[in-house]
């Protein structure tokens, strides 16, 4: 009795040993079209993506702060959705993890200020200066920091952020050097370093 119940089990072990194997990974569900499920995400899809080689050519990452209170960031994208190039960005995070891709991955949203830093506060400048712009770099704004602008992310978009900026680099091939913070290539507001702790974790994950 006691080996057959033995033998059951390697079954049924062989038998899920081929699904979890064809379980894709993250790059392979990265270069999908459609709305498809990434796993530890959240994801709502206002807009899904299309064939990846349509979609605009995107060669940097910004991470913007917005100073709205927890709970905005679905308004946000969902204001972005109606008016794609309105002042915004195509990816939104709430504080609660939840992300939001707000517009086609074809569409250019009106976001960053013309890549004007060119002091070396933070980083080099030199490859930057006009050149990280809203026309080359996909925005992805996290919600929450008001009335505190110096409020860091939440645990939850950290880990949202951990898994959503491998997505995007992967789907892009957007190389690690290539992932800013906001201040980083743009005078902004003085009372903190927006979007600078989140780019620099990324940096930081690495590979």
């Amino acid at each position: 009795m006691k080996m057959r119940l033995m033998l059951t089990a390697l079954c049924g072990f062989v038998m899920l040993t081929p699904a979890v194997a064809q379980t894709p990974d993250l790059e392979t569900i990265a270069r999908a079209s459609g709305m498809p499920e990434i796993p530890g995400l959240k994801m709502v899809w206002l807009a899904p993506w299309g064939e990846v080689g349509d979609a605009h050519p995107w060669r940097n990452i910004i991470v913007h702060q917005t100073e709205g209170p927890a709970g905005s960031a679905r308004g946000g994208a969902e204001a972005q959705a109606r008016n794609p190039t309105r002042r915004g960005v195509t990816v939104w995070v709430e504080t609660d993890g939840t992300v939001y891709w707000a517009v086609p991955e074809t569409m250019v949203t009106t976001h960053g200020d013309g890549a004007n830093r060119n002091d070396n506060k933070y980083i080099d400048n030199g490859p930057t200066f006009h050149q990280v712009v809203r026309d080359n770099s996909i925005g992805v704004e996290f919600a929450g920091n008001y009335p505190d602008v110096t409020r860091r992310a939440t645990e939850a978009q950290i880990a949202a952020w951990r898994i959503l900026v491998k997505v995007l680099r992967a789907r892009y091939r957007i190389p690690l050097d290539r992932v800013y913070a906001h201040n980083w290539i743009d005078f902004k507001d003085a009372r903190y370093c927006e979007g600078c702790e989140l780019a620099t974790l990324a940096r930081q994950w690495g590979e």
